[in-house]
C-alpha cells in the first residue's frame, strides 16, 4: 500500500539582506578631523576584544583603551569595531598585538599623540597591562587642565 503523506517542498532559500553582515576586516578607514587646528582627545574603550594564546591556543581577553590627540584624520569606529574584531581567531601574544594595533592606527591616522592601554585579564594567575604610546615628531602637548575630585574622569568601567 502507497503512503499517502504528502512531502513537505524545501523551504525556500531566504533571500541576502540588502546590508550584509558586518565581518571582521583588517581595514581601518578615516575621516577628516572636523577640528584639525585643536589639540583635543580621543578615548576609545573595547572592553570585549579576544585572541588566543599563540602557544596554547587558549582564548585571550582583553580591555583595551585607545587614547589619540588627532592631527589630520580620525578614525572611523565601525572599522576600528571590525578592526579589533578580526583578532579573534588569531594567536598572538599580548605585547606583539598591543604594538601592532598602534601602529596600524597610527599608519593610517597620522596622529599627534596616541596611547593604546591593554589590560588584559587573568591567565595563569597572572594579570598583564601592555601600555604603548606614538608621539608625533615635534608635537609638544599643552598643559592639562585638572577639575580635581569635584568632577571626576569618566572610564566607562563600572567601579573604577
Amino acid at each position: 500500500m502507497a503512503s499517502t503523506k504528502k512531502k513537505t517542498p524545501p523551504a525556500p532559500e531566504r533571500a541576502a539582506p540588502p546590508n550584509p553582515p558586518s565581518r571582521p576586516s583588517k581595514e581601518l578607514n578615516v575621516f577628516a578631523n572636523p577640528h584639525p587646528k585643536r589639540d583635543y582627545l580621543l578615548q576609545f574603550q573595547v572592553p570585549e576584544f579576544t585572541c588566543h594564546c599563540p602557544l596554547t591556543g587558549q582564548p585571550d581577553f582583553a580591555h583595551f583603551v585607545i587614547e589619540m590627540v588627532p592631527d589630520q584624520w580620525c578614525v572611523e569606529l565601525k572599522s576600528l569595531k571590525m578592526y579589533m574584531w578580526s583578532f579573534r581567531d588569531e594567536g598572538a601574544f599580548h605585547e606583539a598585538v598591543t604594538n601592532q594595533i598602534l601602529d596600524d592606527i597610527v599608519k593610517v591616522t597620522q596622529p599627534r599623540f596616541a596611547r593604546i592601554k591593554a589590560r588584559w585579564y587573568v591567565r595563569g594567575g597572572i594579570y598583564t597591562n601592555v601600555v604603548v604610546e606614538h608621539r608625533k615628531k615635534g608635537w609638544k602637548p599643552l598643559p592639562p587642565v585638572e577639575f580635581g575630585a569635584s568632577f571626576p574622569q569618566e572610564t566607562g568601567l563600572l567601579g573604577s
